[in-house]
C-alpha cells in the first residue's frame, strides 16, 4: 500500500505539474512500480474535483467505451501550450480532438473505424440552430421510391421512410462532394438517434444508443414489453438533439472551433500506420485502446453502419480487439513505435487503460514494457480516483470495491 504524502520532490518534475492541480496540498497515495531497475511512482487522488465534472454540452454524442472530457482537458493543459498538436490515434467519439480545439490545440484525430469520424468531424464546425432547421425543412421526406420496411420492429413505417429518404440524401450529396457541414452534422445527429430507450430517438425502446439490438433480439423485446413502433418525427428529434448539443456553446468557443478545424486531420486509418502525420511533430497523444475483444463491432453498430452506407463486417475484421493478451501486446508494439515516429521530443502519451477484467489484468504491466521497448521514458502512472454516484451503482458498476470509479493512465515523454 503506499502512504499519504503532500510532494513529490524526490520524483520526476512532470509528477509534481501533474499533481499540483486546483487544491495541491490535498493529500494522495504514493506507490511504487518496479521494472528494468526503474522506479515508476503511481499516484493515486481525484484529479479533478466534482466542480470541474460537468462537460460542455457537445459533447453529449453517445458512443460505447469513451472516457470524459475531463480527461483530455486535464493533460492538454499542463503538458502543452496553444497551438501544438494533440493527437487520439483511437478516436473513438472524438473527445479528445474537441476538447483540444476548444483550449486552442491543433487537432489530428485517427480511428479506424469511419464512424467516428462522422461523429467527431461535425462538432468542430457546428452550424447554427436556425441553419439546421432551414436545411431539415429543404430535405425530401420520402424516398425516390418506396421501400418495404424491413426495419418494422425498430421503426414506424413513416420513420421509416424519412430514415431512408435521409440516407438517400447523404449517400446522393456524398457521392458529388457535396456534403458541406450542415450536412455533416445533420447525418452526425440521425446516426446518433437512431436507436435507444427513450423518445429521444427514432426507435421504440430498445437497447442503449451505442449497442444496437439484433433484427431477433428486438422482436423479443417488443413482445417482452408488448410494444409495437409509433410514429417519431425525424426532423423534430434531430433538432431538439442539436438544441441540447449546441445549448452551452458561445460565440467565442464556436469562434475558436472554426479556427482550428481548418487545420484538424480526421485519419481513418490502423494506428499502426499514419504516413499522414509528421515525423515529430505532435506535442501529446491522449488515447484509449481497444482492449482484449470486449466490443462486438458488427453487433453493435450494423445499423450505424447501413444508415451511412459502411460495411460492419469488414470494419470489425479491420479493428485489432485480440482476445489474448500476446497478441494485443504485438498490436500495442507496433502503435508505440508509430506514437514514437510521431512524438516531437520533450512530448508525451497519456495512456487511459483502465481496468481490465474487474481488475485481474494490471494493463500498465503490460503496456510499459512495450513503450520502454519503443524509446519512451515513464514519467508515472496516474489514478483518477473518484467516488461512485448512485446512478452509477444503479448500472451496476463495481470497479473498485469501495465504491469509486477509476481512470488508470500512464503517462511516457519522448526524451
Amino acid at each position: 500500500m503506499g502512504k499519504q504524502v503532500t510532494e513529490l520532490s524526490i520524483y520526476n518534475e512532470s509528477v509534481n505539474v501533474l499533481v499540483g492541480i486546483t487544491e495541491p496540498q490535498a493529500p494522495f497515495t504514493l506507490d511504487v512500480f518496479e521494472i528494468e531497475n526503474k522506479n515508476i511512482p503511481i499516484i493515486t487522488r481525484e484529479l479533478w474535483t466534482s466542480r470541474q465534472r460537468q462537460a460542455h454540452s457537445l459533447h453529449e454524442i453517445s458512443y460505447r467505451a469513451c472516457f470524459k472530457p475531463q480527461l483530455p482537458k486535464f493533460f492538454i493543459l499542463r503538458l502543452t501550450t496553444e497551438s501544438e498538436i494533440v493527437y487520439d490515434p483511437f478516436a473513438g467519439r472524438g473527445t479528445t480532438a474537441l476538447e483540444s480545439a476548444f483550449l486552442g490545440r491543433k487537432v489530428i484525430s485517427n480511428d479506424i473505424n469511419p464512424i467516428s469520424k462522422i461523429f467527431a468531424k461535425p462538432r468542430l464546425s457546428p452550424p447554427a440552430l436556425t441553419t439546421i432547421t432551414e436545411r431539415l425543412k429543404s430535405l425530401p421526406k420520402f424516398p425516390t421510391e418506396s421501400q418495404q420496411n424491413h426495419l418494422s420492429m425498430f421503426f414506424h413505417d413513416t420513420t421509416f421512410n424519412e430514415i431512408v429518404a435521409l440516407k438517400e440524401y447523404f449517400t446522393q450529396k456524398e457521392k458529388t462532394n457535396k456534403l458541406d457541414d450542415c450536412d455533416q452534422w445533420i447525418r452526425m445527429v440521425a446516426t446518433n438517434r437512431l436507436t435507444g430507450h427513450s423518445p429521444g430517438f427514432f426507435s421504440v425502446y430498445t437497447l442503449p444508443p451505442n449497442q444496437a439490438a439484433s433484427i431477433e433480439g428486438q422482436v423479443k423485446i417488443n413482445k417482452k414489453y408488448n410494444q409495437e413502433p409509433e410514429y417519431r418525427n425525424t426532423y423534430d428529434i434531430i433538432i431538439k438533439k442539436s438544441r441540447s448539443l449546441l445549448s452551452d456553446l458561445r460565440d467565442d468557443e464556436k469562434s475558436t472551433l472554426a479556427k482550428f478545424s481548418k487545420t484538424a486531420k480526421f485519419l481513418t486509418r490502423d494506428a499502426r500506420n499514419t504516413p499522414e502525420i509528421e515525423d515529430e511533430s505532435v506535442a501529446l497523444t491522449i488515447t484509449s485502446p481497444p482492449f482484449l475483444d470486449i466490443v462486438q463491432y458488427a453487433t453493435d453498430n450494423w445499423l450505424r453502419c447501413w444508415f451511412n452506407n459502411l460495411d460492419a463486417k469488414s470494419i470489425e475484421d479491420k479493428i485489432s480487439t485480440p482476445s489474448n493478451i500476446e497478441s494485443w501486446q504485438k498490436i500495442m508494439k507496433d502503435v508505440f513505435i508509430e506514437l514514437y515516429r510521431v512524438t516531437k521530443y520533450g512530448g508525451h502519451v497519456a495512456f487511459e487503460v483502465g481496468e481490465i477484467r474487474r481488475g485481474r489484468i494490471q494493463m500498465e504491466k503490460l503496456v510499459i514494457p512495450i513503450a520502454l521497448d519503443a524509446g519512451f521514458h515513464p514519467v508515472g502512472i496516474l489514478l483518477n480516483e473518484q467516488v461512485f454516484t448512485k446512478t452509477s451503482h444503479i448500472w451496476g458498476i463495481e470497479n473498485n470495491s469501495g465504491g469509486t470509479n477509476t481512470n488508470r493512465i500512464i503517462l511516457l515523454k519522448k526524451t
